[in-house]
């Protein structure tokens, strides 16, 4: 029975992990502070919103495969993400494949 119950607890880990990707990834503390040397060297930043499973606002700062979280409040951090937009994480537009055969399948049917 034992390994039956390693084996379950295991499954359902992994379940979890596959439903909830970002639950394991969330800030729970933030800093209040940051040093200029580390925003200069950020290669790319989130902003976590407080919804969801993440109940903490903040800006996750990426610098050498390291992660800052810090407070969104932090007037330095606010003016260095205006001039970094191009440092945020490009998600893909959802439905483009589909709008894409769409207007194919239009442009077909007009020939």
């Amino acid at each position: 029975p034992v390994p039956f119950i390693s084996m379950l607890f295991l499954t359902l880990l992994l379940l979890f992990l596959a439903l909830f990707p970002g639950a394991f990834s969330c800030c729970t503390k933030i800093s209040d502070e940051i040093p200029k040397g580390i925003l200069r060297r950020v290669e790319r930043f989130e902003i976590q919103k407080a919804d969801g499973l993440c109940h903490l606002e903040a800006v996750i700062l990426y610098v050498e495969g390291r992660k800052f979280c810090v407070s969104p409040q932090i007037r330095k951090v606010k003016k260095w993400m205006k001039k970094n937009k191009h440092k945020i994480p490009r998600r893909k537009p959802r439905g483009g494949k589909q709008r894409r055969a769409k207007i194919i399948k239009q442009k077909e049917k007009k020939q």
